[in-house]
């Protein structure tokens, strides 16, 4: 089975002509699936709520996707910082689509032009709304020539979980890389207590095992509830029966951060910002500046990949443009 999850910024009137409504929360999701080649692919388009009035749920569908989509009916603040959240994110491969709201009309040089500076060039811009038919073709066609990363080493982010009655313990979340196998051994950080993947169900069938785009149930033995909450990870231990070979806790970090376009705000060392990565949205403070290069003490461990780091995210939740920009250069300060 091949996921392609696709961040989706649009009306449910689109969504709904494309996939059909899987789950709702602060994230909506709908889900196409396909046969080809004896082969199972699914579109995943994960369609955030309650934005702009909380940023954390556009957050969170960018941490988890690899492609978006976005519906432009207008242009605004909120369309600006919508399209250089994508940009910061890294994505890539996605498709703008102007439909005007009724009575409206939309430039799309204009558009073309805040794409660029939002780091969209790459994207497609579609004067005119293409049918279902068509982008779903396009987003299958971004799906087979992406790069597989089962082969890197796990990464569950939990967004949910609970006990069910003659199971256990279900943690539920999006395999981000890596492979999980029915009886693998797991860690959830940052308690660092361990229990074993007693069972695995992907889009309500068991498994045996559930790679990189998943959306995975891992029913869990040995493992306390209480040592998972939203934000925890579940890892496989190294050698050692530790997490260091897959992540690594950040108290303290050390970062330069890559300025959002258009962001005018000037960070101030006292400032409270959040890094969200991995479908973690953690606080911190920032002790001191030189340049571009910030300190931030987190008020709770923020656990970051060994390899293939995906953007960090840095955001202030009082700012008029809430996203300040990404992170690089990240290392943990002891």
């Amino acid at each position: 089975m091949t996921v392609l999850n696709v961040a989706f910024v649009g009306s449910q009137e689109l969504a709904k002509s494309l996939a059909k409504l899987n789950d709702t929360r602060d994230i909506e999701s709908y889900v196409y699936k396909i046969v080809e080649g004896g082969e199972v692919k699914i579109l995943s388009l994960l369609r955030p709520l309650r934005h702009p009035e909380k940023i954390r749920p556009l957050l969170s569908v960018l941490n988890v996707a690899r492609a978006g989509v976005v519906e432009i009916s207008k242009i605004d603040a909120i369309l600006g910082e919508i399209l250089v959240a994508f940009g910061c994110s890294g994505i890539q491969h996605g498709h703008a689509i102007i439909k005007p709201e009724d009575g409206g009309w939309v430039d799309p040089e204009q558009v073309k032009i805040i794409m660029e500076q939002a780091g969209l060039s790459t994207w497609t811009l579609h004067e005119t709304p293409p049918d279902e038919h068509e982008l779903r073709t396009l987003l299958f066609a971004t799906l087979d020539g992406l790069t597989d990363q089962s082969e890197e080493p796990l990464v569950i982010p939990v967004d949910q979980h609970f006990n069910v009655k003659g199971v256990g313990l279900v943690a539920i979340g999006y395999v981000q890389s890596g492979t999980v196998n029915k009886h693998d051994k797991l860690l959830a950080l940052p308690t660092a207590e361990g229990g074993i993947a007693r069972s695995l169900q992907v889009m309500d069938d068991d498994v045996d095992a559930a790679l990189a785009g998943d959306r995975v149930g891992v029913a869990m033995r040995d493992l306390r509830e209480v040592a998972l909450e939203r934000g925890s990870i579940l890892v496989k231990p190294d050698s050692t029966g530790g997490h260091e070979s897959s992540m690594e806790r950040h108290n303290k970090s050390r970062l330069e951060l890559v300025r959002a376009p258009f962001q005018q705000k000037a960070v101030a060392a006292g400032d409270v910002v959040h890094a969200a990565v991995d479908l973690q949205f953690i606080v911190g403070r920032v002790e001191s500046i030189t340049g571009d290069e910030l300190t931030v003490a987190w008020d709770q461990p923020l656990f970051l990949r060994q390899t293939s780091t995906p953007r960090i995210l840095i955001n202030q939740l009082d700012a008029k443009m809430r996203l300040l920009g990404y992170a690089t250069k990240v290392a943990s300060i002891k």
